[in-house]
């Protein structure tokens, strides 16, 4: 039995944080697959990587071809990263198949939208159309303004992941987005059996921005918070999602054949050479979620000789959290200020991706 299998049977569904091309034509996306990955998610930045680094080779005719045609940048990218995502979907169809809700492959709308729902919302159906792929997830951010469009996409009959999730008060916002959404879906007449979706929690980055203000303090305390934030910010996350479970709205439409949205812990490669490099995957192992890792998460997933437990303590999550109010240290702050941060960077690597195309 692998990692991936054993792992599974918590109940914990891994998904892969990567996507190339060379990735998909090497057979190693495949390979992964056969390992246990069930899913694939991607953003602006990994198709930033995989295209800079393919531009003069495995995307090379794809490059030439189109601006040969007259294809503007935006285009370019769209069409090659709506190809690759149809090509993993493929790799992870049989998967899909057997589970109904792995097997997914996750797309972006464009990042600069962001704050525009309306126009979020017209390009996670466009997407949905260009992919046409049942497994495919348009990824929403989950900004204020983009709420509706969660609601209005998953309306439509379309698979959702919502990304860029911080703080368990958003989070409370995604699900009622989604409950709204699956209330509309059903009244519209879309087998909610296929609508699938997860809410993209991100985690190490809570650490990123919290250790160094606990270093400041530099008490004994407060130095023994470090690197404790982010997994507690997480399990609160997953007791929303268990209340969840109890609600009425929810249970009416299982009735009527609703897939529950899963948690997705996101952001799960440490950024700290000095943390167990699986920090972000033993510490959030619970039932019906998902964990997408980046591939040297993933190799150390693989190479581990720990087990996994269920073993998520909200009271000791709780006080993780009251014990930085302590140090002056606002949480809301500094979630609010890493969903802008987020943003941002999936807009200047779209940004630096279009620029790369322009002149390649």
């Amino acid at each position: 039995m692998t990692k991936l299998h054993e792992i599974r049977e918590h109940g914990v569904s891994v998904w892969l944080d990567d996507l190339s091309r060379n990735r998909i034509q090497s057979g190693d996306l495949e390979n992964l697959r056969n390992q246990g990955v069930l899913g694939v998610t991607t953003n602006p930045a990994i198709f930033k990587a995989a295209i800079t680094a393919g531009a003069a080779g495995i995307y090379g005719d794809d490059l030439n071809r189109l601006k040969a045609d007259g294809a503007s940048a935006e285009l370019i990218v769209r069409e090659l990263t709506v190809a690759d995502v149809q090509a993993a979907c493929d790799v992870f169809s049989t998967t899909y198949v057997e589970t109904g809700n792995d097997g997914c492959v996750s797309i972006e709308v464009d990042p600069r939208l962001a704050f525009d729902g309306d126009n979020t919302l017209k390009q996670a159906i466009e997407l949905r159309k260009q992919v046409n792929r049942p497994n495919v997830m348009i990824k929403i951010p989950a900004t204020k303004e983009s709420i509706p469009a969660i609601t209005g996409a998953l309306a439509n009959g379309i698979s959702v992941n919502v990304t860029l999730i911080f703080s368990i008060d958003r989070y409370a916002e995604v699900i009622q987005a989604w409950l709204a959404g699956l209330e509309q879906a059903k009244e519209n007449g879309h087998d909610l059996s296929t609508i699938n979706s997860v809410a993209s929690f991100f985690v190490s980055r809570v650490d990123t921005a919290i250790d160094p203000m606990l270093d400041q303090v530099g008490t004994p305390e407060a130095l023994a918070l470090r690197g404790k934030a982010a997994v507690a910010n997480a399990m609160l996350a997953y007791q929303l999602f268990e209340e969840l479970q109890q609600d009425v709205r929810w249970k009416l439409l299982a009735a009527a054949g609703a897939r529950i949205q899963r948690p997705l812990w996101a952001s799960t490669g440490v950024k700290n050479p000095n943390y167990d490099p699986l920090l972000y995957v033993s510490s959030l192992v619970a039932p019906e979620t998902v964990n997408t890792m980046p591939e040297a998460t993933m190799n150390a997933l693989f190479e581990t000789k720990s087990g996994f437990e269920f073993n998520l303590n909200y009271q000791a999550a709780a006080d993780v959290i009251a014990a930085l109010g302590n140090y002056d240290i606002s949480l809301a702050d500094v979630l609010a200020n890493l969903e802008t941060a987020g943003v941002k960077q999936f807009v200047d690597a779209w940004s630096d991706l279009l620029k790369t195309v322009e002149s390649a």
